[in-house]
């Protein structure tokens, strides 16, 4: 072959032979070592998101930050660690907390300062262990959180924060969430030492099952039964079924909230009731808004509960089921919207507890 350095013969085909230029062969080179590189480089991947949506999720980080983003630039991230900056999760969890503390308030006419005591108690700790609960998910998930638009920006997996960094601040947590358990009496400190363990093992929940959400319902409505003892009532006839319509409530506000990531949760592996029911969320939700209404009117039957208790049951019950009826599930934002306002039937809830209390310390029933 005379002009070998100009042509090279690379293979045989069915139909003849494929000669190429040295151009062509050093072009199909470089293609196959770019694929080669992108396949076998450790630690690169393929982008999940581009540079415009990166940025479109920075900016809503930014614009999402209310009063913490005035604090000093260093604090922020721990800030946000802790959710300070959607403190609809706290609300959440500290609501059966206020519930469960002033139903035992009304059954021993408990003065007011002794309940407004116990619920500023609560209220610290529902914001310590949220945070700390927060912090340990954003640990485990920080390789999951970069694969999902809404989580990409959290401190850990924008590697504003250092796993380090997270653990030390989870150990302070910690350390301040114990100081308010030791505000509680003697005989309940175990019973709320104990919810540490599935706040522990939620976030692996969503890489095994997809029910994580009966792992965080589980904890998230702990207060449900810890109210009680914290002051000094162990009436478990009301405690059982208050905790159990607090789950469902959970079981059905945490699905809205998965709906949200269902189409990122899939690419990444998470998984959720959302994925897991589907297009039967409603008609779960339904039913579980019915047992949510059936345990918390027992709970209050079997405290002597009287008209506030009733009301309220009544005008929640109905806000809740009209918040399953309207959500669209495949629209994040109204999936959000309705998450976010949930609180506020768990607050007519309560109106409707405190209002029995103060009836009863005023000598009205």
């Amino acid at each position: 072959m005379n002009n070998h350095s100009r042509y090279l013969l690379l293979g045989r085909h069915r139909l003849g032979l494929k000669w190429l230029t040295q151009k062509d062969v050093r072009q199909k080179l470089r293609l196959i070592s770019s694929s080669t590189k992108k396949l076998n480089t450790v630690g690169q991947e393929t982008p999940i998101f581009d540079a415009g949506k990166l940025a479109a999720a920075r900016q809503a980080r930014l614009e999402g930050l209310g009063v913490i983003g005035k604090l000093p630039e260093k604090w922020i991230p721990y800030a946000e660690l802790m959710r300070l900056e959607k403190p609809i999760g706290s609300w959440l969890l500290y609501s059966p907390c206020t519930w469960s503390i002033t139903m035992a308030a009304y059954s021993t006419t408990a003065p007011l300062s002794s309940t407004l005591w116990m619920l500023g108690v609560f209220g610290v700790g529902a914001l310590i262990m949220r945070g700390a609960g927060c912090t340990i998910n954003d640990l485990l998930d920080r390789d999951l959180d970069n694969k999902v638009e809404r989580t990409i920006e959290r401190p850990l997996a924008s590697r504003r924060v250092t796993p380090k960094q997270a653990i030390t601040f989870l150990g302070a947590q910690l350390a301040v969430g114990l100081g308010v358990l030791l505000q509680l009496p003697a005989d309940c400190f175990l019973l709320g030492a104990v919810s540490l363990v599935p706040v522990a093992v939620y976030p692996l929940f969503k890489r095994i099952t997809y029910y994580p959400q009966v792992v965080l319902s589980s904890c998230f409505t702990w207060g449900a039964l810890l109210g009680f003892p914290a002051m000094g009532v162990w009436n478990w006839s009301a405690m059982i079924p208050l905790y159990l319509s607090s789950f469902a409530w959970c079981m059905t506000y945490d699905t809205i909230y998965a709906h949200q990531d269902k189409k990122f949760d899939v690419k990444a592996g998470i998984k959720s009731t959302a994925l897991a029911w589907g297009d039967k969320s409603k008609p779960i939700m339904y039913g579980l808004t019915a047992i949510q209404m059936a345990t918390f009117a027992l709970s209050g039957y079997m405290n002597s509960m009287g008209p506030g208790f009733a009301l309220g049951t009544i005008i929640g019950g109905y806000r809740v089921f009209q918040m399953v009826r309207k959500v669209d599930l495949d629209n994040p934002k109204d999936c959000w919207y309705h998450f976010r306002n949930n609180i506020n039937n768990g607050h007519v809830f309560f109106a409707g507890i405190f209002l029995d209390y103060i009836l009863r310390l005023l000598g009205y029933i």
